[in-house]
């Protein structure tokens, strides 16, 4: 029975009432009030039972949501840090093109298979290009420049300078989902930024090399690959939106796999099979999981600061993984970043609570 029905049944006076007394008994009887006590004014600005309070807190926006987005990237960070030492190790038994191939494929055969296994369907056609910039972006783009920059320069100097990768993917995210970070958000990603550029022109010598040009074509079509894939996983989840973004590039993986092993000599030993696996499976597949959960939960901007961190924990594992010697302004400014994300995480808590506290209430019916 309906709100104003039950009130018409308690007291018929309210039948012959003006529609603004009826509006107010109708109210009334929302709140809990009885029909005898609708025309006092205390009870009819009482507001409606269901209606939420300020400080509720949406499943998709609230602090559960943002701790548990922060917890997916920061996963999906440490699986990427240890990209390139695997990377490196790879290259002990295959060349760059080859291991960028076999990569792609090893990683499209296991997102097949759990796609596949868990029948999910297709993704509906609006969704194909921006599952192709993702794979363009982080399947095949960035892995291939990525593995040719390491052929020159060493983990720690390419993870440094991939620094820059979290301020290019805010700009993108803002241009392309519509986020507004605060200004305290854009000056720490500018501060990160600015540390990266000086540690690059210094151990450069004041010239780029090839392997930074690499390193800088790698940040910005990896940056859009995340971009797009952040968007897309706030209406897919985000485990789908890698799986078939490796699902469409495995044809362009098997041809390149098929021209690229004839041509580029293969050296198997454990730490190129373990590199190959751990790209593959780790970095690509798993990394990006959660690295795309974590960011359609917190967003792009947001999330792509807490990559602020890669650099120092790929300076940690060049140094235990690969006996590489790091030279003293690489920690320093590693540590220089990390003190950003601080900063570009408090920022965007801030700019969470704000929109949450100005969030007008649900007036509807």
């Amino acid at each position: 029975m309906k709100a104003q029905d039950s009130a018409t049944a308690s007291s018929p006076i309210a039948v012959v009432e003006s529609p603004a007394t009826s509006h107010t008994a109708s109210a009334a009887s929302r709140a809990g009030a009885s029909a005898a006590d609708a025309h006092e004014p205390t009870d009819a600005a009482a507001p409606p039972a269901h209606e939420p309070t300020t400080d509720a807190v949406s499943p998709a926006t609230g602090p559960a949501s943002g701790r548990s987005g922060t917890v997916l990237a920061g996963l999906g960070v440490v699986a990427f840090s240890l990209t390139f030492p695997a990377t490196a190790w790879g290259l002990e038994s295959f060349g760059p093109w080859s291991l960028v191939a076999l990569r792609s494929v090893l990683a499209a055969l296991v997102a097949g298979g759990v796609l596949l296994a868990a029948r999910v369907p297709l993704p509906a056609r609006r969704h194909w290009a921006g599952l192709a910039v993702v794979g363009g972006g982080v399947v095949v783009g960035f892995p291939l420049l990525t593995t040719l920059a390491l052929r020159t320069s060493t983990t720690s100097h390419a993870a440094v300078v991939v620094g820059l990768l979290p301020l290019t993917t805010a700009v993108l995210g803002s241009l392309r989902t519509g986020e507004r970070p605060s200004r305290l958000f854009w000056g720490a990603a500018l501060a990160g930024a600015a540390v990266v550029i000086a540690f690059t022109v210094r151990e450069s010598g004041g010239a780029l090399s090839a392997g930074d040009l690499y390193l800088f074509g790698a940040l910005l079509v990896c940056a859009a690959g995340y971009t797009e894939g952040g968007r897309l996983a706030r209406v897919m989840p985000g485990w789908q939106v890698i799986g078939w973004a490796l699902v469409l590039c495995l044809p362009l993986a098997v041809a390149g796999s098929l021209v690229a092993l004839p041509l580029e000599p293969v050296r198997l030993t454990a730490h190129g099979v373990v590199g190959l696996v751990w790209v593959a499976a780790g970095s690509t597949f798993l990394g990006l999981y959660v690295w795309y959960r974590g960011m359609a939960a917190i967003g792009v901007a947001r999330a792509s600061q807490l990559q602020l961190a890669q650099p120092l924990l790929t300076l940690v594992w060049s140094f235990l993984l690969l006996g590489e010697e790091i030279s003293a302004a690489a920690p320093v400014a590693a540590v220089a970043v990390l003190v950003c994300i601080a900063a570009t995480q408090r920022a965007g808590r801030r700019a969470a609570r704000t929109s949450r506290a100005v969030r007008p209430p649900d007036r509807r019916p």
